[in-house]
């Protein structure tokens, strides 16, 4: 198998809505594993059905990975780091980001950038931040 580099996102208790989401956004097949399925994981109640790990692979190939950060870990809401999709099929991009910027915050309208391509920047519902790029001067 070759090596994938793969986003892997940390959240707090909206792991298993932020996999969902992603799923109706992308497709893909998801599967997820609980803490609770873990018997040597120490934890509260609350915290067994937490998601320990989620992960969401697509028929084009792209991973996606979310967790929720255990109790007693630290936890930092937001990050310097975003989630970048870029390709020249117009309609596909443009699908992703009506779905992804619904319900969260237009950061930077998805429209023609000086380089020619057609940019936009978002942070959707669950604090996760977003670029798209579509090649080829579109817009």
């Amino acid at each position: 198998m070759a090596t994938k580099l793969n986003p892997y996102l940390s959240l707090q208790g909206q792991a298993l809505q932020a996999l969902e989401h992603y799923q109706s956004v992308f497709g893909g097949e998801l599967t997820v594993s609980r803490y609770g399925e873990f018997q040597e994981a120490p934890m509260g109640d609350d915290e067994k059905d937490k998601v320990m790990h989620g992960m969401l692979v697509t028929s084009d190939g792209m991973t996606l990975m979310v967790a929720d950060a255990p109790d007693g870990m630290p936890y930092t809401a937001g990050s310097p780091h975003s989630i970048s999709l870029s390709g020249d099929d117009e309609a596909e991009i443009r699908g992703y980001w009506e779905k992804l910027s619904s319900g969260g915050q237009v950061t930077m309208p998805l429209e023609r950038a000086p380089w020619g391509d057609t940019f936009g920047m978002c942070t959707d519902q669950f604090g996760i931040s977003w670029m798209f790029n579509i090649a080829g001067g579109q817009g």
